[in-house]
Parts: structure tokens; C-alpha cells; sequence
């Protein structure tokens, strides 16, 4: 396996200089700054990834005002609360993306966040104060209590609110599958863990943040 020093001078070649590349990164929100953030905007932020998975995100842009409407805001409290009739409105509601089973996905994942922030504090305060060198089982976590947060859209929901992140783009994997830390997508725990370990070695090595190491992976292959 390359360092990550050996990989960034790739990246560099390819895209312009070291400069250019590490420039590309966005930085991480610390701890405080996620746990300040409100739970109705992590309950967005899922319902967003959970709406955009098997159809343009173009879509999901535009109509997104009145998505924030026909949820009251992802007020977690009243989101939490629907059932029955609610549900059916909204499975009728043009404003937002008809399918009931993602409408049904946000009220459960709303049921999770006011679990989380009644033990927590807040939804942001349990997300920030999870550890870099075990992002993968924040990944794990999200899906076993969390409904439709797995494949891309943790991930992507996780890096659009600023948490110190990898997302496990194709280019990413293949830089993966080329230092031989994995064989293939990682779907398995197994190869989960090597993905971690290696992203933590990385990051031993260069003192940077999972989110410039995961782009810097992807810029020395795309």
C-alpha cells in the first residue's frame, strides 16, 4: 500500500499541483459546530439523500421548498408524530416525491433522531462526537437504526452537514482495490474495516482529515 504522501503527488500530477488538489477539499465542521446544528436540519438532510436515490437530484432540487413545507420544516416532533391520513396527504401532496414507503423511511428516521437526542442532547452532538478512526461504524450505526440511510445516502448526507468523512465514490474504491486494501466495493464488515484501517494509517501519516483524504484518493484516479 502506497503512503499517502506517494498517493497525493499522483493526485498532484493529474490535477494540477499539491496546492490544487488539497485546495479541493472542503473542511470538516468540528464537534461543536455539528452539535449546534438542529436536529430539523439532520432530518432534512436524510429525507434529502432519501428522496434523491433512483432519481435526479435536479428533481429533488427543485421541488425541494415545498418538500421543506409539506414536512413543516422537518420539525422532528410533528414529523415523528405521522400516521394514517397524514401519511396518505402526503402520498398525494404534489409538492413532494409521491412514494410512501420514502415518506414513511422520514418518519422513522425522525422517530430515531428524537431517540438519539433525548440520550445525547442533540442528533449533532452524538454525529460529532463520534470518532474519525471508527467512521465506519458511524456508517454501521446510521444503517441499523436509521431507515434507508445506507449504500450512498449516509454518506453523502453525513459530508453534505460537514462531519470529517469518506464516501466511497468509484473513483475512491478503485485507488482502494489498486493499494490492495480491498478486492471490490466493500459491502462486508470485513472489508469495511480494511477500508478504516487504511484510512486511519493515511490519516497517521499526514495529519489531514478523512474528508482531504477521500477526495485526494479519488483526484488520483478521476
Amino acid at each position: 500500500m502506497r503512503t499517502f504522501a506517494e498517493i497525493l503527488d499522483i493526485a498532484a500530477a493529474r490535477k494540477g499541483g499539491v496546492q490544487a488538489v488539497l485546495a479541493s477539499a472542503p473542511v470538516p465542521k468540528t464537534a461543536e459546530e455539528l452539535a449546534a446544528i438542529p436536529d430539523s436540519r439532520w432530518l432534512a438532510a436524510m429525507a434529502r439523500g432519501i428522496f434523491q436515490a433512483g432519481i435526479s437530484w435536479k428533481v429533488v432540487d427543485a421541488k425541494w421548498p415545498g418538500i421543506e413545507e409539506a414536512f413543516h420544516g422537518f420539525d422532528v416532533g410533528r414529523v415523528s408524530m405521522l400516521e394514517g391520513e397524514a401519511i396518505d396527504a402526503l402520498v398525494s401532496d404534489a409538492r413532494v416525491i409521491r412514494s410512501g414507503p420514502k415518506i414513511v423511511a422520514i418518519r422513522d428516521n425522525a422517530v430515531f433522531l428524537r431517540s438519539v437526542s433525548a440520550e445525547a442532547g442533540s442528533f449533532g452532538r452524538k454525529v460529532g462526537d463520534w470518532p474519525a478512526s471508527d467512521y465506519a461504524g458511524l456508517l454501521d450505526w446510521l444503517v441499523k437504526n436509521g431507515s434507508r440511510l445506507g449504500g450512498s445516502t449516509g454518506p453523502y448526507m453525513l459530508r453534505s452537514m460537514g462531519k470529517e468523512s469518506w464516501i466511497l465514490s468509484d473513483d475512491v474504491v478503485k485507488r482502494l482495490v489498486e493499494e490492495g486494501v480491498v478486492e471490490g466495493p466493500p459491502t462486508s464488515r470485513k472489508a469495511m474495516a480494511a477500508v478504516q484501517a487504511a484510512f486511519n494509517r493515511w490519516q497517521a501519516e499526514s495529519g489531514q482529515s478523512l474528508t482531504t483524504i477521500s477526495r485526494v484518493l479519488a483526484q488520483s484516479i478521476g
